[in-house]
């Protein structure tokens, strides 16, 4: 995959324009949308379909996949009206896992500075790690970095010493999973500009910065998976995925009320509680038989009881996962809850229950301009605006470094800017070439290892 500059994306007359692709396990959401004058968030076009390819965040079968992708991106195009040549993909499902590594470098001068290139070099080396087979590096998240005896520096370029040593938080996905979701997105005539793991975009969509500095536990209940994502001290310290979501839930109740699976899914929509002593009408919800026969009765609060089991064990899984992660006392900002399972009625009531932790519902709209559609305004559309802010951040970020870079090799100067379009193309080159060499550059180019040097046989 070829590496992009800013002068590869859609620009209008208000700014860098980009297209962003949700592809779930319920629903395909592509969504288009810019940054205005207040660096707030403007969606121009949203389309969404039901998914049927998909299971578990895992492409299952191509032809329908392409199909909703195809009618979501169509629909996002016709509302801005315009088309668009690549697409901002997020990447989830059940064989994402995280690793801790830790990292060493001996310097030969300890009175020299630590360079950018010493850094860069400490965090190429996590790409070096061993993995199992068909297992690919997504991430490397530096945690914190130690010069000589010196811990807990966030930054560690300018200081002198001999021994820079790192603590990594290292994620990683399955090679061929990546590639049928690429393959899926040429197959509707688009390029994949880059792809994000869906956790940590949906934490820029519903976290806030505090949050995140405080502590903070990010639930995100989708339809076939739950993604937690532990921040703290500002930094991603762990992920997990769950391989359970809002589907099983519709499965439990499909299999305890003897129903069928769109019946059970619009029980669960309309009627369902994560809390069954918060039910207290008990009303009797009654379901049409087949072809004459008798029809069905069910109480309010037995369907609460089947939810609230499934939740409860989902909420053990994610709470072994926060023990597992060292941060059990530290999350002083509590529990968010997102994705589409989070729309159950008590669910965070539950949460607090089952866990002891405080939480909220998080909804997308922290970044978004005022006047959005209230259809935006729900936890179901995290991932897809929180793509939308990170992919319009790196954009922005990568304009700025560009435009940096290109003033350190002389290609923009206040005085003489007009008179150089002679060299500008191997001036730009050394200017990106300058810029891919920063090491914070490799935390929002998050999968350029992921695809490159990777032989067609392996698939």
């Amino acid at each position: 995959m070829k590496e992009n500059s800013i002068m590869d994306f859609d620009y209008n007359s208000e700014g860098p324009l980009a297209l962003v692709l949700d592809i779930g396990t319920t629903k395909v959401c592509a969504i288009a949308g810019l940054k205005n004058e207040y660096d707030k968030i403007e969606i121009v076009g949203v389309g969404t379909v039901k998914s049927e390819g998909v299971s578990r965040g895992v492409v299952a079968n191509i032809d329908k996949t392409v199909k909703a992708i195809r009618e979501a991106v169509e629909i996002a195009e016709k509302n801005c009206g315009r088309k668009f040549k690549s697409v901002h993909v997020g990447i989830a499902g059940q064989h994402i896992k995280s690793h801790h590594h830790h990292g060493l470098l001996v310097r030969n001068d300890a009175y020299s500075e630590i360079s950018v290139e010493d850094v860069e070099k400490l965090i190429n080396d996590m790409y070096k790690i061993v993995l199992p087979p068909g297992d690919k590096i997504l991430h490397v998240i530096p945690q914190e970095f130690t010069v000589d005896d010196e811990k807990d520096i966030i930054d560690p370029v300018g200081m002198a010493g001999v021994r820079l040593e790192a603590n990594f938080h290292i994620i990683t996905g399955q090679i061929s999973a990546s590639k049928n979701i690429m393959r899926c997105v040429e197959k509707v005539g688009l390029e994949v500009a880059d792809m994000t793991l869906e956790p940590i975009a949906s934490a820029k969509a519903v976290l806030s910065e505090e949050e995140k500095e405080a502590g903070v536990a990010l639930v995100d209940i989708g339809g076939g998976t739950t993604d937690l994502t532990i921040f703290q001290e500002g930094i991603i310290r762990h992920t997990a995925v769950i391989p359970f979501g809002g589907n099983i839930i519709t499965s439990d109740i499909k299999e305890g009320c003897t129903v069928m699976k769109d019946q059970a899914e619009k029980l669960k929509v309309k009627f369902g509680s994560a809390l069954a002593d918060e039910v207290y009408d008990n009303r009797i919800i009654t379901i049409p038989g087949f072809r004459g026969r008798d029809p069905k009765e069910i109480s309010e609060q037995n369907l609460a009881k089947i939810i609230q089991a499934r939740l409860e064990e989902i909420f053990d899984l994610i709470l072994w996962e926060i023990k597992r992660s060292g941060y059990e006392n530290s999350l002083i900002a509590g529990i968010v809850l997102t994705g589409g399972g989070s729309l159950l009625k008590n669910i965070d009531l539950l949460t607090e229950y089952h866990t002891g932790l405080n939480a909220r519902i998080g909804l997308p709209i922290e970044q978004l301009a005022h006047g959005y559609s209230n259809t935006l305004a729900s936890p179901i559309y995290s991932t897809a605006i929180g793509l939308l802010v990170t992919t319009l951040d790196n954009i922005e970020l990568m304009a700025k470094m560009e435009t940096t870079a290109m003033e350190e090799v002389g290609i923009i100067d206040s005085a003489h800017s007009e008179e150089k379009e002679g060299g500008q193309d191997t001036h730009q080159s050394r200017g990106t070439s300058m810029v891919q060499s920063r090491w914070y550059h490799k935390l929002f180019t998050y999968t350029k290892e992921f695809f490159e040097n990777t032989p067609d046989s392996e698939f």
